[in-house]
């Protein structure tokens, strides 16, 4: 189930949390962006960065024990060099980028992300279901898709499907949809700092630990009919 969906359900984790931590007060316009197409069964959806693990671990689901060729890169600022079978690493400013090129199990994908929860996997692989296709690189720190003069694109990850359950997860409004397209903006209204925190001097740290109160303004244009909600959260 991706974020989006867990939030409309009060379905409130850790991964819906770590959405959040580089968020502070404020309006954050266009993000988690959506377009997906649905012919007899059939799915096509294109998403923004932010869907990535989310994907990479319903597809990883669907592959289970068996083994795929998957390929891409796994971004993280802590050391993975004894937990992954990597081809090559690279660094820039305490950021580590380990390419993958290798066959791995479904199971294989999902312990790493249990396991490195804070990372960001950005791999392509396919299941009998899905087929998966996520840009190789960690995407622009405030900027969700392309920029261009239409604006930003959900051109990162993309899926091609006949999952109709995985679709109509991302298009929960109507599952039977033929079109949509989806765009979401961030209010963040207040910060909440765990009292166990509250003498703590390292700003990572309360950022990364502290909850975020605010709302989700959820614009859905389904088959020309545009639906509005607001949802509030705190994660």
């Amino acid at each position: 189930m991706d974020f989006i969906k867990k939030i409309a359900e009060g379905k409130i984790d850790d991964a819906v949390h770590l959405q959040f931590t580089k968020f502070s007060k404020g309006e954050f316009r266009n993000r988690a962006l959506i377009n997906a197409k649905q012919s007899k069964g059939h799915y096509t959806i294109n998403t923004g960065p932010e869907f990535a693990n989310d994907l990479v671990m319903e597809v990883a689901k669907e592959v289970g024990d068996n083994k795929v060729k998957v390929s891409g890169v796994i971004v993280s600022t802590s050391n993975l060099s004894n937990k992954l079978d990597y081809k090559e690493v690279k660094q820039f400013q305490g950021v580590k980028k380990y390419i993958i090129d290798k066959e791995m199990t479904g199971e294989d994908i999902i312990n790493l992300l249990y396991e490195f929860p804070k990372a960001f996997f950005a791999l392509s692989f396919n299941s009998s279901k899905t087929n998966l296709k996520i840009k190789p690189k960690m995407p622009t720190s405030g900027k969700s898709g392309k920029n261009s003069k239409e604006g930003p694109k959900a051109d990162f990850c993309k899926i091609v499907t006949n999952n109709s359950e995985l679709a109509g997860s991302f298009i929960f409004e109507n599952p039977n949809f033929q079109k949509a397209e989806v765009n979401h903006t961030y209010i963040i209204e207040k910060i909440i700092i765990p009292d166990s925190i509250k003498n703590e001097k390292d700003y990572a740290k309360i950022r990364e630990m502290s909850r975020r109160r605010g709302r989700v303004v959820r614009i859905a244009n389904i088959d020309g009919k545009e639906i509005k909600r607001e949802i509030e959260f705190e994660a």
